[in-house]
């Protein structure tokens, strides 16, 4: 274990943290590997807070003595010393290495346990994930394009130096793109990336995104990077492509939500994401369009729940990537015309990028 200042490898090798902020500093970003059990909750942090600002820094150390004391205290403690009973090679961390991560430090060595801190805290470790975001600028990027359904995620998901985006967003990047997993704050997402990054030190295939994925957008280092780099464009039949949305958007959807959250209630779920996704761009589609789509969608989820077939839902989809999304991204890919590096199918893409 090293001494706690070797920040790039802490994140390179997602090293448990046990991450003593408040559970809203926690919400507001964290890294990989960190688990929050924190020394104080929202609503003592701030009243410690208060204290500090009104009467000084002796008088908040002393409230939060008071807090956080007898077995409240004992709980923690025990909390604390279970975590690293499960992740020995644990760090304590607290925002920046202060008060907070010392006393925890000091109460868990009466109990006879001692533990490492992360120099620095959390602030330390961000800024060496931002740091690796930056030297990002630096290396050799490769993209995967195509329109929707050609198995660009899919393709970089099975490459040693593939970084899957959407899968650090939680999210697939379209109107359609909401997953089961919420999306993390945008530094939680960035310093997710970051911990690729160093974990993946040479060339990066990547799918071609826009500037936002869901809720998170790509650091601007990153963003200028791949702006500039070739792309390798997915082409493959349509047939095949509804066979992938199929599995993606209908089946594979409707299963993730009835397990998560029971056959009846995961049926309205899965319901209403499709209903939300295809409202999401109503604008963008006309109204009259949307429409005729939202029609043929309620047909196609009332055959559905009734058989468990599938089919009625390129009724609806098919058209859609005709008319909106295939043009949509071919006009984005035509200001690319000149960093198009290759075109074919999804077993061609995949092969000429191992040469």
């Amino acid at each position: 274990m090293n001494d706690g200042t070797n920040f790039r490898a802490i994140l390179a090798a997602e090293t448990p943290i046990i991450d003593v902020r408040a559970p809203v500093e926690f919400a507001q970003g964290a890294v990989p590997g960190a688990i929050n059990l924190p020394l104080m909750d929202d609503d003592e942090r701030a009243a410690v807070g208060t204290c500090y600002k009104q009467q000084g820094a002796d008088a908040a150390l002393a409230l939060g003595h008071t807090l956080v004391n007898g077995e409240l205290r004992a709980r923690r403690t025990a909390a604390w010393r279970e975590a690293l009973r499960q992740h020995p090679q644990a760090y304590l961390c607290c925002a920046r290495g202060g008060q907070r991560s010392h006393i925890v430090q000091q109460w868990l060595r009466e109990a006879g346990v001692d533990a490492p801190l992360i120099v620095g805290g959390y602030k330390s470790l961000r800024q060496a994930a931002i740091a690796a975001i930056d030297a990002c600028a630096e290396r050799p990027v490769v993209l995967v394009g195509g329109c929707t359904g050609n198995g660009k995620t899919l393709l970089v998901r099975e490459r040693a130096d593939g970084i899957d985006l959407e899968g650090l967003a939680h999210h697939r990047g379209s109107s359609f793109g909401r997953t089961l997993r919420q999306q993390r704050s945008q530094a939680s997402f960035e310093n997710g990336l970051a911990v690729k990054l160093l974990q993946q030190p040479g060339r990066l295939v990547l799918e071609d995104e826009g500037t936002t994925i869901g809720a998170n957008h790509l650091p601007e280092p990153l963003r200028r990077r791949m702006a500039q780099a070739g792309v390798a464009v997915i082409e493959d039949p349509l047939a095949i492509r509804l066979e992938r949305l199929r599995e993606e958007y209908f089946t594979g959807m409707q299963r993730e939500f009835e397990a998560a959250c029971g056959e009846e209630h995961g049926w309205q779920a899965y319901a209403e994401y499709l209903r939300h996704g295809l409202y999401a761009i109503r604008r963008r589609l006309g109204l009259e369009r949307f429409a005729q789509f939202s029609d043929k969608l309620e047909h196609a989820l009332e055959v559905q729940h009734r058989s468990g077939d599938t089919d009625a839902h390129f009724d609806w989809l098919r058209p859609l990537l005709e008319a909106y999304y295939d043009p949509m991204y071919r006009y984005q890919l035509e200001k690319k015309a000149g960093l198009i590096l290759f075109r074919g199918r999804w077993k061609e893409v995949a092969d000429w990028l191992e040469g």
